[in-house]
This record gives structure tokens, C-alpha cells and sequence, in this order.
């Protein structure tokens, strides 16, 4: 099947999608010759992409498990969710509780295309389009509003979205707005390209190379400092181990270590919750 055959309306197959070529990287199908393009220039630099995306999805895994079985949480709103892949949020959420809802939330028409899916699943999950960038559109949304008890506990996902949006956009203060609407007792967890600076020095050169290949081919990413990530948890309640490489942070006893490449430097996540 050609691209163009199942472009979904309301879809350029001609520009390059954030969420199409993370699809890429974990070996998805829902992704265009552009998007590969992408992910082919990225690789050049940084051959272990697809492994760091990998680790990005087992760091959602046991996030999403811990925020279940261990914290009671049972609504989540995923923003950035990308496209549907093996393991999404409301799968994993539902092993540990039957009743767990998730709404996601992207910008990218073609996640919306995919929703039937979700909406098919007994009633456990939504999905909406909207972007970051307007915090307001995203928690006065009607299915936001319909699926989530602000009177409870949230469990709020910002896994690789908060390093496509530019400095200028100014991403604390986005967080701020999303975190100040949850109530007390809610956890956010984000995952964020970093630069790790003088402690790996090579691996701060290339997340440069590949920042600037990243604002020439799809808008915008930033590599940021663990001071500058840890900005989007100010007054929240940091969880063991803190800030880390995705792969470091609470690995299953079963999951072989990860080898430390670059890679593997320059993208880390946190967990906090709001006290």
C-alpha cells in the first residue's frame, strides 16, 4: 500500500510529523516517506535512536504501572500521546485497575484518525485534538471534562513533548498552567531530551547536532539542561530516583541494562507529585 493511499483528510504526506517519526523509531507502520527521511538524517548522528525510543516506552510502562498499582491512580491525561503502538496508556493502566480512563491528546490529525480504535475499547479511553501550546482548549475540552474527576487525583503524562516546544514558547510556564489545574495529590511524569553538559561531553556535542537538525526538518526540539527540565516540577514532590536517564529510572529487576551510549545520556525522566 502507497502512502496516499491512507492518508487520512485533513493530512500533508509531504511534511514531516514529530509523532510519525517517533512511529518510526519504535517500528510502527503509520508514518510517510518524509517521515523516514527524518528519522534516517537523525540517525546519521545518533544510531541508537530507535533504542532510546524503545526506553522511552519502557519508561512509560513502568510509570504507568507504578501510578496504578502502588499511587491508586486511575485517570490519566496523556498529552503528546503520539499514534497507538503496542502498550499504550490505557492498556497498561487497566492491568493493574479494570476501571482506569485515559484521555490522549496530540495535534497531529492523523492520532485523531486512529482514535477509533481507542473509543472501541470499552469505553476506557478518548482521544482529542489539540496542542500544548493552549493548555485551556486541552482542560476545558469536552471529552477532557467528560472522562476526568478533577476531584480526584490525576496522573498527568508529558512524555517527549515538552522539548518540541521553543524557549520562546515558554514550556514552564505551559506545565504550570496544566499542573495548577489538577488537584492535590496528583503525580506528573515527563521525559525530555537533555543535554547533559560536562559530564558527557560528547554526548552534549551530539544532542546539539541533532537539535539542529531537529529545528531545520520539524520546528523544533531543544536538548535542555537537568536544571532547565526540572523547572516544570517546581513545588511538586520529586520521586526516587529524581531526574535520570529513562532507562535508570526504576528498571524491572528482568529488563537487561542498557547500554550507556549517548544516546542514552540525553534522554531522561522524572515523576512528582503535587502535595
Amino acid at each position: 500500500m502507497t502512502d496516499e493511499e491512507w492518508v487520512p483528510t485533513g493530512v500533508d504526506p509531504t511534511v514531516p510529523s514529530v509523532a510519525r517519526v517517533y512511529d518510526w523509531m519504535l517500528g510502527g507502520k503509520d508514518n510517510f516517506a518524509v517521515d523516514r527521511m527524518v528519522a534516517q538524517k537523525a540517525l546519521e548522528i545518533t544510531p541508537d535512536g530507535p533504542e532510546a525510543g524503545r526506553a522511552g516506552r519502557a519508561f512509560l510502562r513502568r510509570v504507568v504501572r507504578h501510578l496504578v498499582a502502588d499511587q491508586g491512580i486511575t485517570q490519566f491525561i496523556d498529552v503528546g500521546s503520539g499514534l497507538p503502538t503496542q502498550g499504550n496508556v490505557h492498556q497498561i493502566a487497566k492491568e493493574s485497575n479494570p476501571q482506569a480512563k485515559v484521555v490522549y491528546v496530540d495535534n497531529d490529525p492523523i492520532v485523531l484518525a486512529h482514535g477509533r480504535a481507542l473509543l472501541a475499547d470499552g469505553g476506557s479511553a478518548t482521544v482529542i485534538q489539540a496542542d500544548l501550546r493552549e493548555p485551556n482548549a486541552i482542560l476545558e475540552h469536552p471529552e477532557v471534562r467528560r472522562f476526568i474527576d478533577f476531584d480526584r487525583p490525576v496522573g498527568l503524562l508529558l512524555f517527549a513533548i515538552l522539548h518540541h516546544l521553543s524557549d520562546e514558547e515558554d514550556p514552564a510556564g505551559i506545565a504550570r498552567m496544566m499542573i495548577d489545574a489538577l488537584p492535590s495529590g496528583s503525580w506528573v511524569a515527563i521525559s525530555h531530551f537533555r543535554d547533559p553538559g560536562e559530564a558527557h561531553p560528547d554526548a552534549s556535542r551530539k544532542a546539539r547536532e541533532v537539535e539542529k537538525l531537529f529545528n531545520q526538518t520539524l520546528g523544533t526540539g531543544r536538548w535542555r539542561t537537568d536544571d532547565e527540565i526540572l523547572t516544570y516540577l517546581d513545588g511538586l514532590e520529586l520521586a526516587e530516583p529524581g531526574l535520570v536517564p529513562v532507562a535508570d529510572w526504576r528498571p524491572d529487576p528482568d529488563e537487561p541494562p542498557s547500554e550507556q551510549t549517548d544516546t542514552y545520556h540525553t534522554f531522561a525522566g522524572a515523576l512528582a507529585r503535587k502535595p
